[in-house]
């Protein structure tokens, strides 16, 4: 730049330079020198601190990515999953290092503290690990060092990636900084309750350890089978570290108890000690159901090879394992495990694909963290400022300054691992949670199924299923057959009467009346009665025992509330109930009904009278309606006849008076079909054929009515049903103790001053026959089976009118959800399938003789109305045939009539109006005249007539030919 303008200028020897350069040309000279400085020194104040910030960034990138990063680990050396993860996570530290993919620069340094299965000494472990500014911590295994750390780890902002707590309550939002990298108790327990509803079992045991692990697992159970009308009917818990005598006896104290199925949640360092003392007790047998949770497979996936004598303990156990996809890093995985496992367990369990996983996800984590430009600095807590007399040097924990921001980063990674797909949902679970279904048996165990929370039970790997997006939803559970204890295939039952030398006390209600149902007996079993029966052939038909023994539930004096007695069975004063008790709704809110054994439902009962006959008995069966028609039809009959016969038929010819007495004989004898008048004409028979019919019909009816009505019983009251009874205000009969009242009056509103409490059969007949106006009552309301047995002993004096207005039946009450009621269901259809079921009706209440629905006078009478078609036919024949009868005889006498000469006589004079109407009459008489005559005469006039006709033509056509031209 200072150049330039030098050669542009063109310099020369200073001597000559004065000589020939002017004052003005020096000073441009002299300008742009300075401006040339002035530049070179503006880029020189630029660049310098350019290159100063650029060395400071660099500085600053380099303190981002450290050389070395501590993680912590926390768990049981020697234990189960101890032995397991360690090796894992020593593989995965070192496949971080040497990966140079992920933090390039950083190298991890994993510090390891034994929390030697005590939670004192896991909690001061955790305090010693993080004071080494550990950016994670990988464990604990323990659920309750977890809720410790927890605490520890909020504070100081470190997250905690366990492996091996599985303790649901952990999810809660009381821990933050909790990450699971397992599947959580919570879905293991769901699979278990599908389990136990797959397989029909109402109640379990549970089997647990005493610790947050197991209190809050089991907790989770209960929830769960809840939802699947099941329950935990006994809840066996013992304390960690146990000895076997105290096992000895909590498994002496379930064997007494009714249900067989034992869901064992324990650890997997001392749970197989559960299944020793269980074989010792004989409770490893058929008839008995033991499910592991995923404990038992995490000790036995450890045993390479497995042990015979622990498998000897186990036959027939079903078992619940974490599912594990077989994908190839997974075999990769187990091909190097001799090589990791260093001083582990000869085998590994699932859990070392979790603390393997766990590693990686926060390495993964780590890398995306510091890319982000997230720093790794410890800063002191506040908190723990005034600390530093103590011995403890809690002052030595430090806050890890971006915590919250590497929490975050690791909730939001995504890929796949060892033990499957990493990520987690809202909850921090990981998604598509999953369970094998192993049943063990020999020297190993099998696959029965799969458990998933989307597709519950099936027998199809999860993974393809979600390959596939089925919606399994709607689908239906399945699994492969099972070997239960015992060498069985047979789904066990699942429960058995107690083994504890109590029978099961069955309330039979006392009854006064009606005891051909239940009643009390002084030989053994001390009841007695159809309802009885039906119970001991049932219990009779279980491939079981059921002791028992039966109480008397009531005073002796009156019937027992029957609502009374199956709320006695609810609040487990009785096991259950036998008699005549109805289900109904508010019962079965209660306790559990059987199937129905009887139908039954409420009617209404009334008396009846027999009706004596009188003098004019026999004018009952037809209305008078009826009675009117039916004679106008015979006279009408009679006379159209009389009309088609009289011409042709001499038997319907002779004087007026003999005619009319032809046409009544004739009309009223075709009754009896004994009319002695023969019919010649086709129009006669026609019309005969039709009535007889009509008459036959008629005949027949009125006989049947006749019949009915002189045998027949009329009921003695104007209720004629339900709807009725509740319009009037007379008053109403109860059986007592039944549900008959409550129902009356809460749900047809009948107010309850109208009922009557009637003791026993015959207070029924004494208060029917005396009716309300005597003190009685108008009817009686009761269950259908009652009102049967009472019509039966009074010789059918009473009735039932109308229909059942409820449909209900009798059934045995047990307590809720016992295995019992449904057992007995079945037998009670097989003893109605067999006809043992009726042979016990038969037995104690015999059959039922009385008709159920009564015929009333009224209902016999025949009206109009069943026979108007009938007559409507008749009365179309008989018009038709006199329409034609009397177009014949028109057409005749057009032909015969001398009206027509008139005409012609009218023609050439016409006559007087007077005349015309002489003629009219004259007509009309000589057309009755022409009526009345016989039909051979009128032939014979015609043939006559027209051969006159011819006569007279033939001379004017002789006449016409010889006329002049």
């Amino acid at each position: 730049m200072l150049v330039r303008p030098l050669s542009k200028l063109g310099l020369q020897p200073s001597s000559k330079l004065k000589n020939q350069q002017s004052s003005v040309e020096m000073e441009t000279f002299l300008t742009d020198i300075c401006k040339g400085r002035t530049l070179l020194t503006l880029i020189l104040c630029i660049w310098v601190p350019m290159e100063v910030m650029a060395q400071a960034r660099n500085a600053t990138v380099s303190s981002k990515r450290p050389s070395s990063l501590n993680f912590g680990a926390l768990f049981t050396f020697n234990s189960a999953i101890g032995r397991s993860a360690k090796p894992a996570i020593l593989a995965a530290i070192d496949e971080v290092n040497s990966d140079s993919s992920v933090l390039k620069g950083t190298k991890l340094k994993i510090i390891f503290h034994d929390t030697n299965c005590s939670g004192f000494l896991g909690t001061v472990e955790a305090l010693q690990l993080i004071e080494n500014d550990v950016v994670v911590a990988i464990g604990p295994q323990s659920s309750g060092i977890s809720h410790v750390i927890s605490h520890v780890v909020n504070e100081l902002r470190v997250p905690l990636l366990s492996f091996g707590a599985t303790d649901p309550s952990l999810s809660a939002l009381q821990y933050p900084y909790f990450v699971r990298t397992t599947q959580s108790d919570y879905f293991q327990m769901y699979a278990i309750a599908d389990m136990v509803e797959y397989f029909g079992w109402r109640e379990v045991i549970a089997i647990f350890v005493d610790d947050d692990y197991g209190r809050n697992g089991i907790s989770v159970l209960g929830d769960a089978l809840a939802k699947k009308r099941s329950k935990i009917a006994y809840k066996a818990a013992f304390s960690p570290g146990a000895p076997l005598s105290d096992i000895n006896d909590l498994l002496v104290g379930v064997n007494l108890l009714e249900s067989r199925v034992y869901i064992v949640h324990v650890n997997p360092d001392s749970g197989l000690s559960i299944f020793s003392v269980a074989k010792d007790l004989g409770m490893m047998t058929s008839g008995y159901v033991w499910i592991a949770t995923d404990w038992l497979p995490t000790h036995l996936d450890s045993l390479v090879p497995p042990d015979p004598d622990k498998m000897n303990l186990l036959q027939g156990v079903v078992a619940v394992r974490h599912h594990t996809p077989d994908t190839d890093l997974k075999k990769s995985f187990a091909s190097k495990w001799n090589k990791l496992k260093h001083e582990g367990s000869p085998g590994f369990n699932s859990y070392a694909l979790y603390a393997y996983d766990s590693v990686w996800l926060a390495a993964r984590a780590l890398d995306v963290f510091l890319n982000d430009g997230g720093t790794v600095s410890f800063s002191n807590d506040p908190k723990l400022k005034d600390t530093n007399t103590s011995a403890l040097h809690l002052s030595s924990l430090r806050i890890f300054d971006e915590g919250q921001h590497y929490l975050q980063t690791i909730l939001k990674m995504n890929f796949t691992g060892v033990s499957g797909q990493l990520q987690f949902d809202l909850d921090k679970n990981l998604i598509h949670p999953a369970y094998d279904i192993l049943n063990i048996g020999g020297t190993g165990f099998r696959k029965i199924g799969y458990w998933s929370n989307s597709t519950s039970l099936s027998t199809t790997e999860p993974e393809i299923l979600y390959e596939k997006s089925l919606n399994t939803s709607g689908s239906t559970p399945h699994l492969y057959s099972v070997i239960w204890p015992g060498e069985t295939i047979t789904t066990p039952r699942g429960w058995v009467f107690p083994n504890n030398g109590k029978p099961l006390r069955i309330a039979v209600p006392d009854r006064v009346s009606y005891k051909e149902f239940v009643s009390k007996d002084k030989s053994p079993p001390g009841v007695r009665g159809y309802c009885i029966d039906v119970f001991e052939a049932a219990i009779n038909l279980l491939p079981y025992a059921v002791p028992r023994t039966y109480v008397l539930y009531g005073g002796g004096k009156r019937n027992p509330q029957y609502n009374d007695l199956v709320s006695q069975v609810a609040l487990n004063n009785f096991d259950a109930a036998v008699g005549d008790v109805t289900i109904t709704t508010n019962r079965t809110r209660m306790v559990d009904f059987t199937q129905p054994y009887m139908e039954s439902g409420l009617v209404v009962v009334v008396p009846v009278k027999q009706v004596k006959t009188d003098t004019w008995a026999f004018l009952k069966p037809f209305t008078y309606q009826m009675w009117l028609v039916t004679g106008a039809f015979f006279l009408l009959v009679g006379a159209v006849v009389w009309i088609l016969e009289h011409r042709i038929n001499h038997e319907f010819r002779g004087p007026p008076r003999q005619q009319l007495m032809t046409i009544f004989w004739f009309s009223f004898s075709t009754m009896f079909f004994s009319h002695r008048e023969n019919t010649v004409s086709t129009l006669g028979r026609l019309v005969l054929i039709i009535w007889l019919f009509v008459v036959l019909i008629i005949n027949s009816s009125y006989t049947a009515s006749l019949t009915s009505i002189l045998t027949v019983q009329q009921l003695a009251s104007r209720i004629e049903g339900i709807d009725s009874l509740i319009s009037s205000n007379d008053p109403i009969g109860i059986q007592d103790g039944t549900f008959a009242r409550k129902f009356l009056v809460d749900e047809l509103n009948i107010a309850e001053a109208r009922l009557v409490t009637l003791k026993t059969m015959e207070d029924y007949g004494k208060a029917l026959q005396n009716g309300p106006k005597r003190g009685g009552v108008v009817a009686i309301v009761d269950e259908l089976p009652y009102i049967e047995l009472f019509m039966t002993s009074t010789k059918c004096a009473f009735r039932i009118v109308g229909q059942e207005f409820t449909k209900s039946g009798w059934g045995f009450a047990f307590q809720r959800d016992s295995p019992l009621a449904v057992d007995l269901s079945t037998a009670i259809l097989q003893l109605s399938e067999n006809g043992d079921l009726q042979k016990i009706r038969n037995k104690w209440l015999g059959s039922s003789e009385c008709s159920m629905q009564p015929n009333e006078h009224d209902a016999n009478r025949l009206s109009l109305t069943s026979f108007w078609g009938l007559f409507l036919i008749c009365g179309i024949a008989c018009a038709i045939a006199l329409a034609v009868f009397f177009c014949r005889i028109l057409c005749q006498y057009r032909r015969f009539s001398p009206e027509a000469i008139e005409r012609d006589v009218e023609e050439i004079e016409p006559a007087p109006r007077s005349s015309r109407r002489s003629l009219r009459v004259t007509s009309f008489k000589d057309l009755m005249d022409f009526v009345d005559k016989k039909e051979e005469e009128i032939k014979h006039m015609l043939r006559r007539k027209s051969s006159d006709n011819k006569q007279e033509a033939s001379p004017s056509t002789d006449g016409k030919s010889h006329s002049p031209s």
